[in-house]
């Protein structure tokens, strides 16, 4: 008898970013929040996710699949700071309980602006409109940038660019250190290739937002690869959290 297929335990975030990395594995696909992620690799409850970076650099328990990745260059959009004072009057950050990445990446920006705020999770959605400032993420940051609001954006992509003049990985496929598979990265490596051949469709399918939205986003916001700029904007992620004791911090471990 042929041996059955292996089907993995793989996570994502549920949000707009990851769908062309995710294209074609929907049906094995468990989808959660950045921390809820984070918390089902640390059980072993997943085989690989679709994490934050910082996830990977402060536990040294995951590799990293080598040329894949969400990232910006600028502009992100969709992670950023609304703040209604300066940025210099800052005491306490309301934040997206789902962050992690953006937590640690407005921790390291305002630190070298010495800047030391308490960080403290958003209570719900609804309270945003009060608070003066408050780190947002993914989709919900998204619909609220494009809605009135009082606030000014401080866009972590863009202040990161301006701090170092490279590129920030968002999110990483963070895979079990020490287990076989070889077959799950090749799968998470064709649905890449997968989405981006036909990111079109994806443009013009998803229900998130408007087409013309969609299209701005996925070729002018982020990218999908992970490159040598992109490993040397992980290294001086590393480098920076390091520097203001945001640690320990493991060296990442690429795998192809």
């Amino acid at each position: 008898m042929a041996d059955e297929p292996h089907t993995f335990r793989i996570g994502s975030v549920p949000f707009l970013n990851a769908a062309p990395l995710t294209r074609g594995l929907d049906g094995e696909i468990i989808y959660a929040t950045p921390a809820k992620l984070a918390v089902l690799l640390r059980q072993d409850e997943l085989d690989a996710a679709l994490v934050s970076i910082t996830e990977v650099l402060l536990t040294d328990r995951y590799d990293i699949l080598d040329g894949v990745a969400i990232a910006s260059l600028g502009e992100v959009y969709s992670v950023f700071l609304a703040h209604k004072k300066p940025l210099a009057e800052a005491m306490e950050i309301f934040c997206d309980p789902a962050s992690l990445t953006s937590v640690n990446l407005l921790k390291v920006l305002l630190a070298e602006k010495k800047l030391f705020p308490k960080f403290t999770p958003l209570e719900n959605y609804a309270a945003v409109a009060e608070k003066d400032f408050v780190l947002l993420i993914g989709d919900r940051a998204i619909a609220f940038q494009r809605s009135p609001h009082t606030h000014e954006i401080f866009d972590l992509g863009s202040a990161w660019l301006d701090l170092t003049n490279l590129p920030f990985v968002f999110a990483v496929w963070a895979l079990r250190r020490g287990v076989e598979n070889r077959e799950l990265r090749g799968e998470l490596r064709a649905a890449k290739n997968f989405g981006l051949a036909t990111l079109d469709q994806i443009i013009e399918t998803r229900a998130e937002f408007d087409q013309a939205f969609r299209r701005d986003y996925f070729e002018w916001h982020i990218h999908f690869h992970l490159g040598e700029d992109e490993k040397r904007g992980i290294a001086k992620f590393c480098e920076l959290l390091r520097k203001h004791q945001f640690g320990p911090v493991f060296e990442p471990k690429y795998v192809r």
